[in-house]
């Protein structure tokens, strides 16, 4: 079995580690002998929406994020509406989950249009309440900083957030889960992250996956399913990542219950994956 994984703007989008994301897809992926390809789609390449079973793309400036805008919606748009809506998987970092709602609006107020995958709009902190951004002390005050941790179904995430946009999740959008320590998508709703179909949208940084084993497989299962929807993923021997998870969890939130983060309780693998929308698909 092969997984093919669309990287977009590998040069571009990578912001604190997120290239880390696509580290952790393919050794986990290689772990389990499961054969890879990774298409590095910069500017003006396009994507093959049939033939591509993951998306994957980080986070960037609002510089990046102009630079982007356009080839994101008339050059690989349509085959990303295509690969999302034939099930594949994906994972959209901060400014790339900004890219896959509806718009961003910049802090200076223009707005860039976002692809609409994601049912939910964003704008920067300095937009909404008229700051100025002279200096780097004005800039962080409008700044949701800091670890993160959510709670996502009846497990965790754990990263770090660094972001100025606000997220806002239209009626009937799903959030990815509940934020238990930091910000989220608006400091204000408790909501993290975006869940369409296969995708989805998240501000953790970190890189998110190898402190996250579970979410990894939870990507690798929707996006082998469109190839073998009975297939199960191979346990591993991940203890290693799993205390990268419970030491980042244990520094962010100690007093978080240890019942939802023991690694004997969600060995990776070994039961049938569920779809992105509903509960997580591997329990790890």
């Amino acid at each position: 079995m092969k997984l093919t994984i669309a990287h977009l703007y590998p040069t571009v989008m990578s912001q604190y580690g997120d290239r880390g994301n696509l580290v952790a897809l393919l050794q986990r992926c290689h772990r389990r002998g499961i054969d890879t390809e990774v298409l590095e789609l910069n500017l003006g390449a396009v994507v093959d929406g049939d033939g591509v079973d993951l998306l994957l793309i980080g986070g960037g400036a609002d510089s990046h994020q102009r630079l982007i805008s356009e080839d994101l919606i008339e050059i690989k748009g349509p085959g990303i509406r295509r690969a999302v809506e034939g099930g594949a998987a994906g994972l959209a970092i901060c400014a790339g989950y900004q890219l896959f709602g509806h718009y961003y609006r910049t802090a200076d107020g223009t707005d860039l249009p976002g692809l609409g995958i994601f049912d939910a709009h964003t704008v920067h902190r300095a937009a909404e309440i008229g700051a100025r951004l002279d200096t780097i002390t004005q800039a962080g005050e409008v700044r949701a900083v800091g670890n993160l941790v959510l709670r996502w179904g009846d497990r965790n995430l754990v990263g770090f957030e660094n972001h100025g946009g606000r997220t806002y999740l239209h009626p009937g959008a799903q959030p990815l889960g509940e934020v238990v320590v930091g910000q989220g998508n608006n400091s204000q709703d408790g909501h993290e992250g975006c869940v369409y179909r296969n995708l989805i949208g998240t501000y953790l940084h970190g890189p998110a996956l190898p402190k996250n084993p579970h979410l990894v497989d939870h990507l690798i299962s929707d996006a082998l399913r469109r190839h073998d929807a009975g297939m199960v993923l191979p346990r591993l021997d991940d203890q290693v990542e799993w205390r990268a998870h419970t030491c980042a969890l244990d520094r962010t939130s100690p007093g978080v219950s240890r019942r939802r983060v023991s690694p004997r309780r969600w060995p990776s693998g070994g039961r049938r994956a569920g779809r992105a929308s509903g509960a997580p698909s591997v329990p790890a």
